[in-house]
C-alpha cells in the first residue's frame, strides 16, 4: 500500500460476554463449548468481545479456584447461583482463540464477589491499576497483548453493584456520578499508572449515566474515547420502566419480568414512534456532547430494553428493532468507532442469538462505515480496521 494513501477506518462490531464467558460452564449456558460460541460470534459478523478479565482476583491468585456469589437470579448474565471458576489457563487461552478467529478482545471488570470478598481489598487507584497491570503482564508474557482493544478499569463506574471498594463524595452519589473531583481524581491516578507501562493501549472507565451534558462539560482528556451505555428505557427518567411499572431501582429480580410481560408490548405498541424518537434523540444528544470534547465513543451495552430474556411472552421483535435503530442512529454521527448492536448478543439469549441473518445485517452495516480518519488519535487508529 502507498504510505501516502489515506486510510479509511471502520468501526468494529462488538459483543458483550461480561463474565459469562468463563461463569455459564455448566452445559447449556451458552458458553460450556467456548470454540462454537466464538465460531457462532464470527458467523453473525462480529469482530470484538468485551470480557471480564477478573483483575482483583488475576492479581490474588490466578491459579486458585474462586467461587463467586451471583450478582442476581433473575438475569442471565452470569450465573444464577454459586458457582466456581479456575481463571488461568482458562482467560489466555481465550484470548489465543479470539486471535485465530481475528476478534479483538476489550478487557473490562464487574468486580464480582468471591467468597472472601477479595475485591473490598481495593483501596486505592494504585491497587486498581496495579490489578490491571498484573493482568497485562500476563497477557504481555504469553505473546498476546495485540489482542487487546482496549482496558475499560471498572464497568459503570461508579455504581455500587460494580465498584463496592469506592466511597465517593458525596458518598450517596454512585451510579451516573463519574464526574465528582473524588471520582476524577481516582480514575485519573489509574489510568496514568497504566499508561506508563502501557502507553499504546486505548484505556478509559465505562458509564451508565442519563446526565451526558457532562461529557461537553468536563475534562476527561485522559481517557482515549467515552464508554457509554444507553437504551431507550432508561431515557428521559426511566420513562418506559416508570410506564411498565418496574421500579429502577428493584428491576433485579423475577417480579421485574412479570411486569414486563403484563405491560411492556402494551406500553410500547401505544407509542411505537414516540419511543423511537427518545432512542434517536439521546443518542443524538451523546454524540453532541462528546463532539463538543472531541472525542470518540464506544458502546457495548445498548440499546432498546435493559433487562431481558427467553422468558414466557416476551417477543424478541421489538427489542431488535429498536437495536436497529440505535446502530444506525450511532453511525450516523459519526462518532462511534465500536458499535454493539445489544447487550443480548450472547448464546444464553436465544431467541436474539438465533436470529442469524439480523445480526449479519447489523454488523455489516457497523463494518462497512467508514469514520473520517481525522476523527481518530493514532491510538485509535491502532485499535480498528481499515482498508
Amino acid at each position: 500500500m502507498n504510505t501516502n494513501e489515506k486510510k479509511i477506518y471502520h468501526p468494529l462490531a462488538i459483543t458483550m460476554w461480561d463474565f459469562s464467558w468463563i461463569e455459564r460452564n455448566w452445559e447449556g449456558s451458552g458458553y460450556e463449548n467456548i470454540d462454537a460460541a466464538l465460531d457462532g460470534l464470527v458467523e453473525r459478523g462480529y469482530n470484538a468481545v468485551r470480557i471480564d478479565a477478573f483483575p482483583h482476583l488475576m492479581a490474588e491468585d490466578r491459579n486458585r479456584e474462586w467461587t463467586l456469589k451471583p450478582v442476581w437470579f433473575s438475569n442471565d448474565w452470569g450465573s444464577p447461583y454459586i458457582n466456581k471458576i479456575k481463571l488461568y489457563p482458562a482467560f489466555t487461552a481465550f484470548l489465543g482463540k479470539c486471535r485465530e478467529r481475528n476478534i479483538k478482545v476489550a478487557l473490562s471488570s464487574w468486580y464480582r464477589e468471591d467468597e472472601d470478598n477479595i475485591r473490598m481489598r481495593i483501596n486505592s487507584p494504585e491497587k486498581m491499576a496495579d490489578n490491571w497491570l498484573t493482568v497485562l503482564d500476563l497477557i504481555r508474557g504469553e505473546g498476546l497483548l495485540d489482542t487487546v482493544l482496549y482496558v475499560d478499569l471498572c464497568n459503570e463506574w461508579p455504581g455500587d453493584l460494580w465498584a463496592p471498594f469506592f466511597t465517593n463524595f458525596p458518598k450517596e452519589c454512585t451510579w451516573g456520578y463519574w464526574y465528582t473531583e473524588t471520582s476524577m481524581h481516582y480514575m485519573k491516578r489509574a489510568i496514568e499508572r497504566i499508561r506508563e507501562k502501557y502507553p499504546d493501549i486505548p484505556l478509559c472507565f465505562s458509564f451508565d449515566g442519563l446526565d451526558t451534558k457532562k461529557y461537553a462539560s468536563e475534562d476527561l482528556s485522559f481517557f482515549d474515547f467515552i464508554e457509554h451505555h444507553i437504551w431507550m428505557t432508561k431515557l428521559n427518567d426511566n420513562e418506559f420502566y416508570r410506564f411498565v411499572g418496574q421500579d429502577p431501582d428493584g428491576r433485579w429480580n423475577e417480579t421485574s419480568y412479570h411486569y414486563l410481560v403484563d405491560n411492556s408490548q402494551k406500553v410500547y405498541q401505544e407509542r411505537p414512534e414516540y419511543w423511537k424518537k427518545l432512542l434517536r434523540d439521546g443518542i443524538t444528544e451523546l454524540a453532541r456532547n462528546a463532539e463538543a470534547r472531541g472525542m470518540m465513543l464506544a458502546t457495548t451495552e445498548c440499546w432498546g430494553i435493559v433487562d431481558y430474556k427467553d422468558y414466557p411472552l416476551l417477543p424478541w421483535d421489538w427489542v431488535k428493532d429498536l437495536c436497529r435503530i440505535g446502530v444506525e442512529t450511532a453511525l450516523s454521527t459519526d462518532r462511534w468507532f465500536i458499535v454493539a448492536t445489544s447487550n443480548f448478543t450472547g448464546p444464553q439469549f436465544a431467541g436474539m442469538w438465533n436470529d442469524v441473518s439480523w445480526h449479519k445485517e447489523l454488523t455489516a452495516l457497523i463494518r462497512s462505515h467508514e469514520i473520517p480518519e481525522d476523527r481518530l488519535d493514532q491510538r485509535l487508529r491502532n485499535t480498528i480496521e481499515y482498508r
